[in-house]
């Protein structure tokens, strides 16, 4: 069973989120490493992740045409979220 730890960028789905996995690769002639990403669909079970949070995905069985992943925990939760609601109180006292 594979497990990864990737970031939120799309959260529209219902009970789905969008995570992106990076890699650094080296290149076979020139031995430099570059980054590489792959998007993976993971199952939420309307725990409310938002984009921008770090989480651990797990392999599960196909639960549905594109979504074979399963959202395990939640790594490190995003600072824009807090931002925006600080944000608006700053506005809201102007």
């Amino acid at each position: 069973m594979r497990k990864f730890i990737g970031t939120i960028v799309s959260n529209k789905m219902q009970k789905t989120v969008v995570v992106r996995v990076d890699f650094l690769k080296m290149h076979s002639k020139y031995r430099k490493q570059y980054k590489v990403s792959n998007r993976y669909k993971a199952h939420d079970e309307g725990v409310g992740y938002q984009i921008g949070d770090v989480v651990a995905i797990k392999e599960t069985r196909p639960l549905s045409r594109t979504k074979r992943w399963s959202v395990i925990e939640l790594i490190k939760r995003s600072a824009t979220g807090e931002n925006v609601s600080e944000i608006s109180e700053i506005a809201e006292a102007k």
